[in-house]
């Protein structure tokens, strides 16, 4: 794997300290070691998109993902996805597109704002997304980025959906068609489904849902809000006594457990996920199993599978901060996740921007979404 450097970025402010190979420790400006802010700040967003920017039109190296039909599927990335070609595959194109969006919807007068949205102009066009759809449309794609891609997807739609912005609008219509394609394969594909995939990686059913549940509420689809919510329920409402302490895998960046609990304080009421969740994970009052809440150790940020790890302290993150927030105050786990959640936040921030591709073309766009779930 090609390293790329950002030598416009040298340290990440708000905590997020760039991070060079090197044997010896590196120097650190008082910036760097201040406690990371667990919001999303102003410097932050700035930061990440450069980040994003960096990679949402390079075109290369690029895994594309796909099952060639013929040769004339035997195209460059661009022309296969014209919408979303840049940041090594589909679905970190995706989310890096989303990052754009959130960061220019909280702070319009970032110094990348311009930048941002020629970007984004040049690549959500109603021609560029009937290719996206059409591919998406065919009868040998109908597996192609399932769950992740679509989950990631359908974020970004609900992301331009809820922006009052009038290029936002424009790119929210052109986006739609294939939001529309993907929320089908939703409600074609899950019914099928007999069994949930329990991975801790881009197969992950509890993952797939969970942003296809927030566009499902957020634009009043009701027919796939109720497929998502009957489908969590058969899979995941009888769990109890998670095998967390499994967790992790070699090349997790999800919890598969973590997955779950955020998925099901979407669509159970307050009262019965507090009861689901104290049964799911009893050990979590104390803090165990210890494996999930500590964070996970990374030990080569060049190689693309390990560095898996650093997301999963970010995703690990997330998680947490979401249940915590739909927990009631007096519930037992609080302090134990309120004080995991900080320790893998810190941990995850620590390493966006390693200097490498391997993870510098997909971390940002989970240190965002991280940062504007509720702070403990």
């Amino acid at each position: 794997m090609p390293r790329y450097t950002l030598p416009l970025v040298a340290v990440l402010l708000g905590g997020c300290e760039q991070v060079k190979p090197q044997t010896s420790a590196p120097s650190q400006t008082p910036a760097a070691r201040a406690k990371p802010s667990h919001t999303l700040t102003r410097e932050h967003a700035s930061a990440f998109a450069k980040l994003a920017l960096k990679g949402a039109s390079k075109e290369y190296p690029h895994k594309p993902g796909i099952v060639f039909a013929g040769a004339a599927d035997v195209k460059t990335p661009k022309a296969l996805h014209p919408a979303f070609f840049g940041c090594f595959d589909w679905h970190s194109s995706v989310h890096g597109h989303w990052l754009l969006v959130r960061v220019l919807k909280a702070y319009p007068d970032l110094p990348e704002a311009k930048e941002i949205r020629a970007v984004l102009a040049d690549h959500l066009t109603g021609a560029n997304i009937k290719a996206e759809a059409d591919y998406f449309s065919r009868n040998d794609a109908k597996s192609f980025e399932r769950p992740y891609g679509w989950n990631w997807l359908l974020k970004l739609a609900e992301e331009l959906h809820t922006f009052d912005d009038p290029d936002a609008k424009r790119w929210s219509a052109n986006l739609k068609p294939l939001a529309d394609v993907i929320a089908t394969r939703y409600v074609e594909h899950f019914p099928k489904q007999t069994y949930p995939i329990r991975a801790g990686v881009h197969s992950n059913t509890a993952f797939g849902l969970s942003f296809a549940h927030d566009y499902a509420r957020t634009v009043g689809d009701a027919k796939l809000r109720g497929a998502i919510e009957e489908r969590a329920v058969a899979y995941f409402d009888k769990d109890h006594d998670a095998p967390a302490r499994w967790e992790p895998d070699g090349a997790d960046f999800l919890s598969p457990s973590l997955c779950e609990a955020d998925l099901m304080r979407r669509v159970l009421p307050p009262a019965e996920f507090a009861a689901w969740f104290a049964k799911y994970l009893p050990g979590a009052e104390k803090g165990e199993p210890k494996n999930l809440f500590e964070p996970a150790t990374v030990t080569d940020r060049t190689d693309p599978q390990l560095v898996h790890l650093d997301g999963l302290n970010l995703s690990r993150a997330w998680c947490m901060r979401s249940v915590l927030a739909a927990l009631p105050k007096d519930a037992p786990a609080r302090g134990a996740l309120a004080a995991s959640a900080a320790q893998h936040a810190e941990a995850g921030l620590k390493h966006i921007a390693s200097g490498d591709y391997a993870g510098e073309h997909w971390l940002a766009s989970f240190a965002v979404y991280m940062l504007s779930t509720p702070a403990p």
